[in-house]
């Protein structure tokens, strides 16, 4: 009886050995796929980050560009050119449209990179999200900046028609 008893454990332990072997070479996979997972999320959050930057440098461009058409407009407008004064504010518009485009650009990007650091609590994927959003808030200010300035060549070239 001993030895039937034997066998019995051994075939256990055999047994046992096997499911801890693959229990094991199942972790391993696992541990692989998370450890790609979280590359793939850092590098998605640098994306984003780097597309909210651009999109706010965008903007500035836009609002550089709305600046230097509201002026265009407005020398015009004292000159009584008309359609220069008409082509800028047109400009002016497009250069407020870019701007609020980039904007919306910046604002995904920001939200992408959010959702990244949610998923990849690590302090660089935070601290990108927070980067991404105060580009965010650049890019809306300089959307901003834009509006107004198309607003200014619009006044101006209504000026010069009247």
């Amino acid at each position: 009886m001993n030895v039937e008893l034997e066998k019995i454990i051994f075939a256990k332990l055999a047994s046992l050995e096997d499911e801890v072997s693959h229990l094991r070479q199942g972790y391993l996979i696992v541990n692989k796929r998370y450890t790609d997972v979280l590359v793939s999320l850092k590098e998605l959050t640098a994306n984003a980050t780097e597309a909210a930057k651009r999109a706010a440098s965008a903007a500035d461009s836009a609002v550089v560009a709305a600046k230097n058409s509201a002026e265009v407009a407005k020398l015009a407008a004292d000159h009584s050119i008309i359609e220069a004064a008409d082509a800028a504010a047109r400009a002016a518009g497009a250069s407020a449209e870019c701007a609020m485009e980039a904007a919306v650009a910046a604002a995904s990007a920001a939200a992408a990179a959010a959702a990244a650091a949610a998923h990849h609590a690590e302090e660089t994927s935070v601290q990108a999200a927070a980067e991404a959003a105060a580009a965010t808030r650049r890019a809306t200010d300089a959307a901003a900046e834009a509006a107004r300035m198309f607003k200014s060549a619009t006044a101006s070239a209504k000026l010069a028609r009247e």
